[in-house]
């Protein structure tokens, strides 16, 4: 009964933040906004740099997690640990550690020679991708670790060369996982605030993503802009989540025996 309680309590406590979102003036009115000139630039630029920043992120993560994965090296503890620093750390000090990165003469020299990135759309796209990479390799990592050794092992001993047992073997079995990380890193890029808001600042038309436009709209008490925006972040979260879910599910479900079959037809064919 106790466990009962306490989940009943913990759902509650959710739909009434959900509800609450829809209960200032319906949910019509709200997504009216969506169709306004500075709403809608919003909602594209945080699409436009949200998902090549997720995008980035996973290529990334991808040998990074398969090097905590399967390697021992001395440090490596360490190295795990700093690459959580992005989970753990508020995205303001992230953000703020990124405009002091690009005020030292490095960095001013990028922004100078290559792009602007303090107080511009290149300064957004790199916190979330930051963000999105410490989230995608913590999902990967789980994912090559779910994946046999056994079977690598195998696929070696059928003529693979390393390359093709983790291209035929382990990255196919690390599928369903390699699409929740991008969907979780790029949900997380969609939805920052602290660190984008920091480091490209609120300037409208220009670094305005969605929840800095939710910022801006109710400071200026623009309600319906700011519910609608937020009812947009709600429903892609919801099925961000939900996707996630069953493809994980789909990867505990799924079988794990025809990768080393596939990597032997590969090796015998001498690709």
């Amino acid at each position: 009964m106790l466990l009962v309680t306490a989940l009943g309590f913990a759902v509650c406590i959710i739909v009434a933040i959900l509800a609450a979102q829809t209960s200032y003036s319906g949910v019509r009115a709200p997504l009216s906004q969506l169709a306004e000139p500075r709403v809608f630039r919003a909602v594209i630029l945080s699409f436009a740099t949200a998902t090549p920043a997720a995008v980035a992120a996973l290529v990334l993560a991808i040998p990074c997690a398969y090097a905590l994965a399967r390697l021992d090296f001395t440090g490596k503890r360490i190295v795990d640990a700093l690459l959580d620093v992005p989970v753990v750390l508020s995205p303001v000090a992230l953000g703020f550690s990124l405009v002091l990165l690009f005020q030292t003469s490095g960095g001013q020299w990028f922004q100078e020679h290559v792009v602007r990135v303090v107080y511009a759309v290149p300064g957004i796209m790199i916190a979330q991708f930051i963000l999105a990479l410490a989230l995608c390799i913590r999902v990967l990592k789980a994912s090559f670790e779910e994946v046999p050794v056994r079977l690598e092992q195998v696929a070696r001993f059928l003529g693979c060369t390393p390359w093709q047992a983790f291209m035929r073997v382990s990255l196919p079995l690390a599928r369903p996982g390699i699409l929740a990380a991008f969907v979780l890193g790029w949900a997380r890029a969609m939805g920052d605030f602290g660190a984008t808001v920091t480091i490209a600042g609120a300037i409208p038309g220009k670094t305005e993503t969605m929840p800095i436009a939710i910022d801006l709209n109710m400071s200026s008490m623009q309600l319906d802009r700011a519910v609608a925006l937020m009812l947009l972040l709600t429903v892609l979260a919801l099925v961000v989540l939900v996707l996630s879910r069953v493809v994980l599910g789909s990867r505990r479900v799924g079988g794990n025996g025809h990768g080393a079959a596939d990597a032997s037809r590969g090796g015998d064919s001498g690709e």
